[in-house]
């Protein structure tokens, strides 16, 4: 299934998220990462989420689209691969 994964998190979190997210999705845009994983692999992303989250504080919304192809996706303005990480 192809996986779109959008995180709001406290930034004392955002790099373990983006860390943990990395292994698993391919990282887009800011907060957003989008890639295909099997049903196992996306439950690991979630318990190792899980573990580093505050449920209380923060947020993490996942899109799945049940298909075997990338879906049609169209960036309008620039299309950013440059990152700075908050230290």
């Amino acid at each position: 299934m192809y996986v779109i994964m959008v995180y709001d998190v406290n930034v004392k979190r955002v790099n373990k998220v983006l860390k943990i997210s990395r292994k698993y999705l391919n990282w887009t845009i800011r907060s957003v990462l989008e890639g295909f994983l099997t049903k196992e692999s996306y439950e690991n992303l979630k318990k190792e989420l899980l573990k580093v989250i505050d449920e209380n504080e923060d947020s993490l919304y996942f899109y799945l689209i049940d298909t075997d192809r990338q879906p049609h996706k169209i960036v309008l303005g620039e299309v950013r691969t440059d990152f700075k990480f908050i230290v």
